[in-house]
């Protein structure tokens, strides 16, 4: 992942866990992954309406998840959360990236091993067909995606090095 871990830093994109370190393997929550693509966009300006019970204001996200919330970008939980300190899923993942993308329809097929949420399988199979998440990674697209695969899948993303 060095090459993606190096365009994401140099283009001040995705920070490391400290200035010398990025921590490849570790998670990566749900408030992080939107700063990346809030960062992405330039920080643009947001309403600040408070879409989520559980953002508050002044922490690093909360522009961010304001931000994705307006745009479309991230719909939370059925309960009014956003959950930003939650680890990021592969699935959600795809569905954030998808969102990002503005691609309203895709229709793909997922790898026969892939395990998905109902909810998620569009979404992952968009992500797959670019790839942007990999066949094993679909085969457990439940799981959590650690720093290294969220790093990869912007920069593919971003690059156009996944198709």
């Amino acid at each position: 992942c060095y090459d993606a871990v190096k365009y994401l830093y140099e283009n001040e994109i995705m920070n490391g866990t400290s200035d010398t370190l990025f921590s490849p393997n570790a998670e990566l929550t749900r408030g992080m992954v939107v700063t990346i693509l809030y960062r992405m966009e330039g920080e643009p300006f947001t309403l600040g309406s408070k879409s989520f019970s559980d953002v508050k204001a002044g922490r690093y996200y909360s522009e961010a998840v304001e931000w994705a919330a307006e745009n479309g970008v991230v719909n939370g939980f059925t309960d009014g959360t956003f959950k930003p300190d939650q680890a990021v899923t592969r699935e959600q993942l795809a569905s954030i990236l998808r969102r990002y993308a503005s691609i309203a329809t895709y229709d793909s097929e997922l790898p026969a091993n892939a395990s998905v949420s109902n909810w998620a399988k569009k979404d992952v199979a968009w992500a797959y067909a670019e790839g942007i998440l990999t066949s094993a990674q679909t085969a457990v697209a439940a799981k959590n995606a650690n720093r290294a695969e969220v790093a990869m899948a912007i920069y593919a993303y971003l690059t156009g090095t996944a198709r």
